[in-house]
């Protein structure tokens, strides 16, 4: 069975092999296999998966939906918003709730827990990590309230009308622009926390 030929089996190859170095690096402090350093690991994968979703969207599909939609004879929109887009929008909404929760899994196992309020945004020292912790919270909040069920609407999970189609298109748009602009100063500040700001 090649692994290549599915996503599942090329998803299992690669933890696979990351276990493989994982233990054939030296082992030191810095690199111990702990419930916490695999929680960070989860959370930076499910991240990299809800953000560069979030990023292909704005950047690729939203403005291809419309250049679709504006080309009046060419070959419309169908495949996409049947096949690629309910697709994309599950790895993307669960990749949300798998980066949110491991997110506030490390906090409690990596600075000290005390809850998310008390914990980091009003710790001292801490107040970077906590303003990405907020930022990425707004933006699952905005995925599951606001994104989802709007896309329900337009690729045809729930019915709906021409007219309510135009209007959960619009919604899920400006939201998902919201969550692109959000997630830029998001990462700032997930990374600046420990490797310090880019500026």
């Amino acid at each position: 069975m090649n692994p290549l030929k599915s996503v599942s089996g090329a998803l299992i190859t690669g933890v696979i092999l990351m276990v493989v170095i994982s233990l054939l690096l030296p082992a030191s402090a810095d690199v111990a296999v702990s419930l916490a350093s695999l929680d960070r690991w989860l959370h930076s994968v499910s991240g990299i998966f809800w953000v560069g979703l979030l990023y292909y969207f704005n950047v690729v599909q939203i403005p291809g939906l419309a250049a679709g939609l504006a080309d009046q004879g060419g070959p419309g929109n169908a495949g996409i918003v049947k096949y690629i887009a309910p697709r994309a929008l599950l790895w993307f909404r669960w990749g949300a709730v798998v980066t949110v929760v491991s997110g506030v899994l490390l906090m409690e196992f990596t600075y000290g827990g005390g809850g998310l309020m008390k914990g980091l945004l009003f710790r001292e020292g801490f107040a970077t990590i906590g303003v990405g912790a907020w930022l990425g919270i707004i933006m699952l909040f905005n995925v599951w309230v606001f994104i989802w069920p709007n896309q329900k609407k337009v690729i045809g999970v729930v019915p709906a009308t021409d007219d309510e189609k135009a209007k959960a298109r619009a919604t899920a748009t400006m939201v998902s622009r919201i969550n692109f602009i959000l997630s830029i100063p998001m990462l700032m500040a997930m990374g600046g926390q420990s490797h310090g700001l880019p500026f």
